[in-house]
């Protein structure tokens, strides 16, 4: 699987990746296969084994009896294509250089852990979502496309493993696009389910119209489970899938206002479940601190390929491996986290939001680099589309309805602290209180000192993220009068209900 990219990276720096030897593995006898399914746009509490009442997703729940269920994995950007890229890389995203940057290309100096497994023989594929927005030429990174013909991942993976030599180990990464928007309007409620099994974040006011997106989105998510079952099926009936490690999860957060494309905990904490067949325990309730940077040296390990050092990533073999919740060799108490641009045309020179955070079990600390730029945009054009940004738009002057639009738009603090335990829908910023001062100067601390150390052009303030031309294709080339004019029409509506610029939104 060949792979060339456009546009030379600038960063990569602090990580010993072109002089450092390959770390030595062993191949095992019976190389497993690898089935990676990755949902787009899905918070953590959304699947029926986390107690989720409004989606169906037996499959979901099937891998995490079977195996093992996270209740603290975690996204490293609240957007798709640097989660991708560095899912791909085993990476934090400033370490991936201009893949760090969502809409960007990666660079041809990282090495990828598909096309690892592919020069050891391994058949890699994938259909759906792979590695995007961006910029690539020839095969996705994830691998090469099997085109999913009217969302039928299913008959894609047929065709990828009809492709296959015999008795060639797979690698196959199931990209659904749900439950990314657009949702058609009332489906779920069409399809029976009920809003009132609709749990509404604090974050979001509890109206009607929000709890029925909800169930639109509950329906998304359904769609991408039942085709992980039909896949799971035609494994199961070959007798490969107890020789396949099966890993679930999502790229980011649910696309609202809070969530997506924020460092907050609904748009970095992922649902995830994992299961092998008899090489690992089953039933197990997971409460370690992973990273979906995890992935690439977990499946060169299991697919006796050596790891490249440069990835900041971990092995879960060992956890998975061993009855108990542990990281067996390297216990990990703390996750790190990046944002930088997502929707362009929100900001003038599309530059982006830069923050930083790092999440323990306790705390999640955020560093907001660029705290004079609006957070959704100059356009207060956030929240992917939801009911929520239509409810603010409709009703932008109303009392009870403007805490809500300053939580999504308004300008942040340089730091945020929050207690998850406490406060897991991220509502009362801690930082700067006496009880929790001595947290936030550690987590400060401990965020600047490895970003310092990876290398994050941020940190020695260079900002050549914001230069970045932003590659989605001829598509939103096309797009962008109609959506400069649906700005310009949004803010004469929110005008004339009596808005004024930086009143309803100032914080409190």
């Amino acid at each position: 699987m060949q792979r060339r990219h456009f546009l030379k990276t600038a960063g990569i720096v602090g990580t010993g990746l072109l002089a450092s030897p390959l770390l030595s593995a062993q191949k095992p006898k019976n190389r497993p296969n690898i089935l990676l399914a990755i949902s787009d746009d899905q918070s953590w509490p959304h699947a029926g084994a986390y107690g989720c009442k409004f989606v169906n997703t037996p499959a979901f729940d099937y891998v995490a009896k079977q195996g093992a269920l996270f209740h603290n994995a975690f996204a490293p950007a609240p957007q798709c294509s640097p989660t991708r890229a560095s899912i791909l890389t085993g990476r934090y995203p400033w370490q991936n250089g201009d893949a760090a940057v969502h809409g960007s290309s990666i660079p041809a100096e990282l090495p990828l852990y598909t096309n690892l497994l592919d020069k050891a023989g391994y058949h890699v594929g994938m259909t759906g979502k792979g590695w995007g927005p961006g910029l690539f030429k020839g095969d996705n990174p994830a691998g090469k496309e099997y085109v999913p013909k009217k969302n039928n991942y299913t008959a894609a993976f047929r065709s990828f493993l009809k492709a296959r030599k015999p008795d060639q180990p797979f690698c196959f990464w199931y990209g659904a696009r749900q439950p990314h928007r657009n949702y058609k309007k009332g489906s779920g409620l069409k399809a029976g389910k009920s809003l009132r099994d609709v749990e509404v974040p604090k974050f979001l006011p509890d109206h009607k119209s929000i709890r029925s997106d909800f169930l639109d989105y509950g329906l998304e998510i359904d769609y991408f489970d039942t085709h992980l079952k039909q896949i799971l099926a035609i494994l199961k009936k070959s007798g490969e899938l107890d020789n396949t490690l099966v890993v679930v999860t999502s790229d980011n957060g649910m696309p609202w206002s809070r969530a997506k494309a924020n460092l907050y905990e609904y748009g970095l904490h992922m649902p995830l479940a994992i299961c092998w067949g008899k090489n690992i325990p089953g039933g197990r309730n997971v409460n370690d601190m992973v990273s979906l940077i995890d992935f690439a040296p977990t499946f060169l390990e299991v697919a006796g390929v050596a790891v490249p050092n440069g990835m900041s990533g971990k092995s879960l073999l060992s956890l998975l491996k061993s009855p108990k919740s542990g990281l067996v060799e390297q216990c990990r108490d703390h996750v790190f986290a990046s944002s930088e641009r997502h929707t362009p045309y929100v900001r003038k020179d599309d530059v982006g939001y830069a923050a930083r955070a790092v999440r323990t079990a306790e705390y999640l600390y955020i560093h907001n680099l660029k705290t004079d730029r609006w957070p959704e945009g100059d356009t207060f054009f956030g929240g992917g589309g939801s009911s929520a940004r239509d409810l603010y738009i409709a009703q932008c002057t109303n009392p009870k309805i403007q805490p809500y639009i300053r939580l999504a738009w308004a300008k942040r603090p340089a730091e945020e602290l929050y207690d998850i335990k406490a406060d897991p829908d991220c509502i009362h910023n801690l930082a700067g209180k006496p009880d929790h001062k001595k947290a936030q100067k550690k987590l400060k601390t401990m965020l600047h000192e490895t970003l310092v150390a990876q290398g994050d052009i941020r940190m020695a303030g260079n900002d050549r993220y914001d230069t970045l031309e932003y590659f989605k294709g001829a598509e939103w080339k096309r797009k962008r009068i109609h959506f400069l004019k649906e700005v310009e029409n949004v803010h004469k509506t929110m005008e004339s209900a009596g808005w004024k610029h930086g009143v309803v939104i100032a914080p409190q």
